[in-house]
């Protein structure tokens, strides 16, 4: 019988222990211990009204006299941090409503990816243009027209569309294409 003497002590020592653990955590014994979840809600997508826009000709860009490549920067005006996801929409635009555009078509290159941006901060997309050839009036490789433009209209998704000009002139391009780069929270050039 010393054997189970020395059963029925360790089981005694078991509920002890057990015991005690339930007694500092606050458990009952025999009830399930919830998985502390403290996963905090992700940040909202920037609002239209959060983001000052702004655009730059790239230092990296197509040979020619048009814009070729442009570099565009959100900055987070508001008090709250916000989120911007995916590749632009692009529009030809007067210096009207944003609503008043000629749509380009746009090619996405690189994968999207979600980006944090904190009050001040700043994210960024590039546009390659279909280059304007030439001097003077400048013609299109496919024998189409260029296009000028004092402003376009940029969209992102979930944060509106922002009719923004050049910060050195016009935008000029051929074929009303474009190729663009997913937001990124790395500046390209």
């Amino acid at each position: 019988m010393r054997h189970s003497n020395g059963i029925r002590r360790a089981a005694l020592a078991t509920t002890a222990v057990a015991a005690a653990a339930a007694a500092v955590t606050g458990i009952l014994p025999g009830t399930a211990m919830a998985a502390s979840t403290t996963a905090s809600t992700p940040p909202p997508a920037c609002s239209a009204s959060a983001l000052q826009v702004s655009a730059r000709q790239a230092v990296h860009r197509p040979v020619g006299t048009g814009t070729g490549a442009a570099v565009v920067q959100f900055t987070n005006v508001s008090r709250k941090t916000c989120v911007l996801k995916g590749h632009p929409t692009v529009a030809g635009a007067g210096n009207s409503s944003p609503a008043h555009n000629a749509p380009l078509k746009v090619t996405p290159t690189g994968r999207a990816a979600t980006v944090t941006v904190r009050p001040h901060g700043k994210a960024w997309v590039k546009l390659t243009f279909v280059q304007v050839q030439g001097e003077g009036d400048g013609y299109c490789v496919s024998g189409k027209t260029p296009a000028v433009y004092p402003t376009m209209v940029i969209g992102l998704p979930h944060s509106g569309k922002h009719q923004v000009a050049l910060n050195d002139g016009w935008w000029a391009e051929c074929d009303n294409k474009v190729t663009v780069t997913p937001v990124s929270a790395v500046k390209p050039s």
